[in-house]
Protein backbone atom coordinates (compact mmCIF):
# COMPACT_ATOMS: atom_id res chain seq x y z
CA UNK A 1 0.00 0.00 0.00
CA UNK A 2 1.55 3.19 -0.63
CA UNK A 3 2.13 6.17 1.57
CA UNK A 4 -0.85 8.35 0.52
CA UNK A 5 -3.03 5.42 -0.07
CA UNK A 6 -2.21 4.32 3.91
CA UNK A 7 -2.38 7.51 5.47
CA UNK A 8 -6.00 8.31 3.46
CA UNK A 9 -7.16 4.88 4.75
CA UNK A 10 -5.83 5.52 8.26
CA UNK A 11 -7.40 9.02 8.28
CA UNK A 12 -10.30 8.47 6.54
CA UNK A 13 -10.91 5.13 6.93
CA UNK A 14 -13.94 4.92 8.94
CA UNK A 15 -15.96 7.24 7.07
CA UNK A 16 -15.19 5.97 3.65
CA UNK A 17 -15.44 1.96 4.84
CA UNK A 18 -18.73 1.87 4.44
CA UNK A 19 -19.69 4.63 1.36
CA UNK A 20 -20.61 2.76 -1.88
CA UNK A 21 -19.96 5.56 -4.27
CA UNK A 22 -16.20 5.83 -2.65
CA UNK A 23 -15.40 2.15 -3.08
CA UNK A 24 -16.84 2.31 -6.69
CA UNK A 25 -14.87 5.75 -7.31
CA UNK A 26 -11.73 3.54 -5.70
CA UNK A 27 -12.00 0.83 -8.16
CA UNK A 28 -12.37 3.06 -11.31
CA UNK A 29 -9.47 4.94 -10.22
CA UNK A 30 -7.40 1.93 -10.05
CA UNK A 31 -8.28 0.24 -13.28
CA UNK A 32 -7.68 3.48 -15.39
CA UNK A 33 -4.68 3.62 -13.24
CA UNK A 34 -4.09 0.13 -14.16
CA UNK A 35 -4.64 1.00 -17.99
CA UNK A 36 -2.47 3.69 -18.09
CA UNK A 37 0.69 1.87 -16.45
CA UNK A 38 -0.34 -0.46 -19.38
CA UNK A 39 -0.20 2.23 -22.12
CA UNK A 40 3.30 3.52 -20.51
CA UNK A 41 4.72 0.02 -20.76
CA UNK A 42 3.58 -0.69 -24.31
CA UNK A 43 4.90 2.35 -25.48
CA UNK A 44 8.40 2.08 -24.04
CA UNK A 45 8.87 -1.64 -24.99
CA UNK A 46 7.81 -1.19 -28.93
CA UNK A 47 10.02 1.95 -28.84
CA UNK A 48 13.07 -0.23 -27.70
CA UNK A 49 11.85 -2.95 -30.34
CA UNK A 50 11.72 -0.75 -33.09
CA UNK A 51 15.18 1.13 -32.49
CA UNK A 52 16.60 -2.39 -31.41
CA UNK A 53 15.69 -3.18 -35.35
CA UNK A 54 16.81 -0.23 -36.83
CA UNK A 55 20.67 -0.74 -35.29
CA UNK A 56 20.63 -4.21 -37.25
CA UNK A 57 19.55 -2.53 -40.55
CA UNK A 58 23.00 -0.67 -40.78
CA UNK A 59 24.98 -1.37 -44.26
CA UNK A 60 27.75 0.02 -44.65
CA UNK A 61 27.65 3.65 -43.76
CA UNK A 62 24.05 4.15 -44.60
CA UNK A 63 21.00 2.72 -42.56
CA UNK A 64 18.59 0.16 -44.83
CA UNK A 65 14.81 1.20 -44.08
CA UNK A 66 12.83 -2.06 -43.94
CA UNK A 67 9.56 -0.91 -43.60
CA UNK A 68 6.95 -3.46 -43.08
CA UNK A 69 8.93 -6.31 -44.78
CA UNK A 70 9.83 -7.34 -40.94
CA UNK A 71 6.47 -8.31 -39.88
CA UNK A 72 8.39 -10.07 -36.75
CA UNK A 73 9.23 -6.43 -35.54
CA UNK A 74 5.85 -4.81 -35.86
CA UNK A 75 3.85 -7.85 -35.13
CA UNK A 76 4.18 -7.30 -31.27
CA UNK A 77 3.15 -3.65 -31.02
CA UNK A 78 0.51 -5.09 -33.77
CA UNK A 79 -1.41 -7.82 -31.08
CA UNK A 80 -0.33 -6.41 -27.80
CA UNK A 81 -2.33 -2.67 -29.73
CA UNK A 82 -5.23 -5.37 -30.76
CA UNK A 83 -5.15 -6.50 -26.39
CA UNK A 84 -4.67 -2.83 -25.40
CA UNK A 85 -7.61 -1.66 -27.51
CA UNK A 86 -9.50 -4.01 -25.54
CA UNK A 87 -8.05 -3.01 -22.34
CA UNK A 88 -9.01 0.45 -23.10
CA UNK A 89 -12.70 -0.92 -23.58
CA UNK A 90 -13.28 -2.66 -20.43
CA UNK A 91 -11.54 0.56 -18.06
CA UNK A 92 -13.56 3.09 -20.45
CA UNK A 93 -16.68 1.16 -21.67
CA UNK A 94 -18.81 1.82 -25.07
CA UNK A 95 -19.16 5.29 -24.20
CA UNK A 96 -15.31 5.98 -24.76
CA UNK A 97 -16.26 8.41 -27.44
CA UNK A 98 -19.82 8.72 -27.56
CA UNK A 99 -21.00 9.12 -23.47
CA UNK A 100 -23.88 10.72 -22.03
CA UNK A 101 -22.62 14.06 -22.15
CA UNK A 102 -21.44 13.80 -25.10
CA UNK A 103 -25.11 13.50 -26.31
CA UNK A 104 -26.44 16.39 -23.51
CA UNK A 105 -23.80 18.64 -25.00
CA UNK A 106 -25.19 17.66 -28.94
CA UNK A 107 -28.51 17.92 -27.98
CA UNK A 108 -28.37 21.24 -26.54
CA UNK A 109 -26.12 22.72 -29.39
CA UNK A 110 -29.00 21.56 -32.22
CA UNK A 111 -31.72 22.86 -29.70
CA UNK A 112 -29.79 26.67 -29.71
CA UNK A 113 -28.99 26.19 -33.25
CA UNK A 114 -32.61 25.66 -34.09
CA UNK A 115 -33.63 28.68 -31.65
CA UNK A 116 -30.99 31.13 -34.14
CA UNK A 117 -32.75 29.97 -37.18
CA UNK A 118 -36.27 30.85 -35.96
CA UNK A 119 -34.87 34.18 -34.84
CA UNK A 120 -33.64 34.80 -37.99
CA UNK A 121 -36.59 34.11 -39.85
CA UNK A 122 -38.80 36.48 -37.52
Amino acid sequence: MGRFRRRMYEEYGDEFSTDESFNAAYRKVRRIKGFYSHLKVYIIVNIIIIISNLNNGFIGNRIEIRGFRDWEVYSTAFYWGIALAIHAFTVFGPDIFFNKDWEDRKIQKYMEKEAQNKKKWE
